[in-house]
Order: C-alpha cells, then sequence, then structure tokens
C-alpha cells in the first residue's frame, strides 16, 4: 500500500461523501451502478399481488386436475359394467309357420311364439361380482391418484418457495456486489486499490445481475409449472408463503411400516387379487348350462277329416333344452383366470418390494438432507459469515486484499443457495414418503378392468361377449 492505513481511512470517508473531481453526481452514482439490463427486476410487479399458499394449489388441484376425474370415472365405467353384467338375457318373440302351402290337404300351421333364455347356476350374480371387485380396485385408484396429485403439488410447491428464496439472497449479493464496485472504484481514485481490484469488484458484480436475473426466471418457471399441474396454466404469477426452513419430523422405522400397510398401490394389488379370484370363480361357473324355453300358439288349417269343412285349428306348442358341456367346458378360460390369481398375487409382492425399495432410497436421503441441513444452520452458515464481515471490516481497515472479501462474500452465498437447495430436497422427500412415495400427478391412472363397451350387449342370447 502506498499511504498509511489512517491516511487511507481518511480519504476513503471524504470520497465516500463527495463526487470526483471533474464528474458531476449523476456520473459518480453511475460509475457504481450495475447496467440495467442485469439488474432487472422482473419480478416487481409480482411481489406486490396477495401471496398464494400451498392450501390454494392443493384446492386448485382438486377441481382441476384432469386425472382425477379420469380416476373417477374408471370407478363409474366399473359400476355400469357390473349392473350390465348382471342383467338376464332379453326374451325374444317370433312369427312361424310350417306346410304354409297347405299340401294336398290345403292345411298349414301359422302363429307366434316366445323364446327365454334362463341363465343357470348364478352366473348372473358371479358376472356382476368380477366387476364389482374391479370397481373397488377402481375406488382404491382414485385414493391412489389424489396422493400422487398431492405428492406433486406439494413438491413443486415447495421447489418455487426455494426458488424464490433464491431470488432474494441472489438481490441481497446484487446489492452488496453493486457497493463494493462503488467502494473499490472510490479506493482506486485515491491509490488505495489496485486495477485489478476494480476489475474483479466489477466482474463479481455482472455475475451477480446475471445470477439475479437467472433466479427470477427459475422462480417464474416453478411457479408455471406448479400451476400446470394443479389444473390452472394460465394462472398469474404470485408470490408465495411457507415454511421452508421447518419440514416435519419423520420417524424412519414408522413410516416404512405405514408404507407397507396403508400405501394406496399395495391396497390395490391386493384387491387385483380379490378381483382375479372372482374372474376364476364365474369362469369355474360358466359351464353349467342355460335353460333354453320356447312356447307359443298357431292356427293350423288341416282338415279333420278329408272332406269335412273343419280344421284342427288353435293348437299350442313348447320345447325345453340344455347345451352339454362335452367338448367346451370353458377349461381354457379357466386356466387363464387361474393364471390371472397367480399373477396378481405375484403383483402383490411386486408393489411391497418396490415400495420397500423407494421407501428405504428416500429415508437414507432424508436422513442425509436433515444432518445437512442442520449443519448449514447451526455450522457452516454462521461461521461463513463472520468470516465474510471479518474480511470485509479488514479491507475496509486497509488491512487485506479484496480478492479476500471476494472469496469469502462468494462462500456465504454459496452456502446459503445450498441451503436453501438442502431444504427443498428435504421438503420433497418428506411429502414423498408421506404420500407414499407415490408421483404421477399429470399421468394418466392405472386402468382397471377391460373399457369395453360390448359386454352381454342386449341382442346376444346371455352371458358375456
Amino acid at each position: 500500500m502506498k499511504k498509511t492505513i489512517q491516511s487511507a481511512l481518511i480519504i476513503w470517508m471524504v470520497l465516500a461523501i463527495a463526487p470526483r473531481p471533474g464528474h458531476s453526481q449523476e456520473q459518480h452514482a453511475h460509475e457504481g451502478a450495475i447496467p440495467n439490463e442485469l439488474a432487472l427486476d422482473l419480478l416487481k410487479d409480482v411481489m406486490s399481488r396477495p401471496a398464494m399458499k400451498l392450501a390454494d394449489f392443493e384446492q386448485a388441484a382438486a377441481a382441476n386436475n384432469p386425472t382425477l376425474r379420469q380416476a373417477e370415472a374408471m370407478v363409474q365405467r366399473s359400476a355400469g359394467q357390473a349392473r350390465q353384467a348382471g342383467l338376464p338375457p332379453n326374451p325374444s318373440i317370433g312369427y312361424q309357420g310350417e306346410q304354409i302351402r297347405g299340401g294336398a290337404y290345403g292345411g298349414g300351421e301359422q302363429g307366434a311364439f316366445v323364446q327365454q333364455t334362463f341363465v343357470l347356476g348364478g352366473k348372473l350374480g358371479l358376472r356382476r361380482q368380477v366387476f364389482e371387485q374391479q370397481r373397488k380396485e377402481a375406488e382404491i385408484g382414485v385414493a391412489e391418484q389424489k396422493s400422487r396429485l398431492a405428492a406433486d403439488v406439494g413438491e413443486a410447491f415447495y421447489a418455487a418457495l426455494a426458488a424464490q428464496e433464491i431470488v432474494k439472497l441472489r438481490k441481497n449479493l446484487l446489492s452488496i456486489a453493486s457497493d463494493a464496485v462503488h467502494t473499490a472504484r472510490q479506493l482506486g481514485n485515491v491509490g488505495q486499490a489496485d486495477a485489478p481490484d476494480i476489475l474483479q469488484a466489477e466482474v463479481e458484480a455482472e455475475q451477480a445481475g446475471v445470477d439475479y436475473v437467472a433466479a427470477q426466471r427459475k422462480f417464474m418457471q416453478e411457479f408455471q409449472g406448479l400451476a400446470a399441474l394443479v389444473g390452472k396454466p394460465d394462472l398469474t404469477v404470485s408470490p408465495l408463503t411457507g415454511d421452508l426452513t421447518n419440514p416435519p419430523q419423520i420417524d424412519a422405522n414408522a413410516i416404512r411400516e405405514s408404507l407397507l400397510r396403508e400405501a394406496p398401490s399395495v391396497k390395490r394389488a391386493e384387491q387385483g387379487i380379490a378381483s382375479a379370484q372372482a374372474e376364476l370363480k364365474s369362469a369355474r361357473r360358466e359351464p353349467i348350462p342355460d335353460l333354453q324355453i320356447r312356447a307359443g300358439v298357431e292356427q293350423n288349417y288341416e282338415p279333420i277329416h278329408e272332406a269335412g269343412p273343419r280344421s284342427v285349428g288353435v293348437q299350442a306348442f313348447a320345447s325345453a333344452g340344455v347345451s352339454i358341456p362335452i367338448f367346451n367346458r370353458n377349461q381354457g378360460n379357466v386356466a387363464a383366470a387361474r393364471a390371472g390369481v397367480e399373477q396378481a398375487e405375484a403383483e402383490v409382492s411386486r408393489v411391497r418390494l418396490s415400495v420397500n425399495k423407494s421407501a428405504q432410497s428416500l429415508i437414507q436421503m432424508y436422513l442425509t438432507d436433515r444432518m445437512e441441513a442442520q449443519r448449514y444452520k447451526d455450522e457452516m452458515i454462521p461461521r461463513a459469515t463472520r468470516a465474510y464481515r471479518l474480511y470485509l471490516e479488514k479491507y475496509r481497515n486497509m488491512a487485506s486484499a479484496y480478492p479476500q472479501v471476494i472469496v469469502s462474500q462468494r462462500t456465504l452465498f454459496q452456502l446459503q443457495v445450498a441451503y436453501v437447495n438442502v431444504l427443498k430436497d428435504l421438503w420433497s422427500r418428506v411429502i414423498a414418503l408421506q404420500n407414499f412415495t407415490l408421483s404421477g400427478g399429470l399421468e394418466m391412472p392405472p386402468l382397471t378392468g377391460s373399457s369395453s363397451t360390448n359386454l352381454n350387449l342386449p341382442g346376444a342370447a346371455g352371458g358375456v361377449e
């Protein structure tokens, strides 16, 4: 340094309140400023709007997200199929004529008949039960989809809230960097700062401006993604309010047991076994033949005697029959239904293993994030804050070089941003565990049963088409 610390302090204090010779007040202020395109405040109007909380988005999702309507429609579809499957066959009516031209006797028989198939063996109830079990499976699917949506909305909300917090940090850093440029230039005017120090301060300020704009863009991106998720893509960007720093505490062992017991995906898989067993029971009963009854009346025009004027007149007829299950005993469908039960049982094991794997991974990440967040809050950030303040004070007293201030400042803000990101991840783990490790709030719910509308058609003789 070219002057003593005392002299430098006096000159610096004078320059802090006086403009440089030959420069106007406006020019002096401009020299310490950041270019407008880097200090662009994209959220100036946004932050003046009413703040939105998580409950606002949850309500919007419940009212507008299309996947919930899809899941509920699957329940209604299975209920309709159950009703249709249990309906008996329609009766048939028709005309019957025999020997219409009368032959040599000038007779013939003409009349009408009624025909009905009676489904035996309780097959209609078993067919209905198949779709009733599928309806129950679809109802669990609605709860599963609600958990998927709640997980995605919660994670997206806290991601946007974290992005908003980073905007505040970046704005604060930009303000500090702008002040540093102003100070460095003042010291440079009296020979107390070298050109590299000034350039370094300007570069840091430029970078702070870029980071500030990028942080604002990131917040708008997260908010718009959240709005689309809840079914309101045109929602105006607004500030968010929430407690980012205090995520719920989770008991790792208790949450794991709860997941394996209460997860909707596990319950739906278990209900899938009941659906498959209902199909097997129905398939085994299908070989029981249905009774087909046919009856009617007809006018017989055949003469009673060859030369007599009188005809036989009105007569009745009836027939009854059943099919004999010799070649087709539904053995192929029974085998397929039995395989379906085995598949459903294996699916329960698969889902439980998948939930357990996801839970174990999330629990370990949760514990890691919780430890990191605690260390950032209690140890690293307080120490980095003290180091930055000490270096800044030394620099103001001409006892340290400006690059040391830059390094400590950068370290502090990197830690603060890292802390916010860890909090975001921590919330993500908590929400995922609270919602049974599910996700996919905009993905179509898993299909349940058949979507066919050709079930037990009115024109069919009975059975499932």
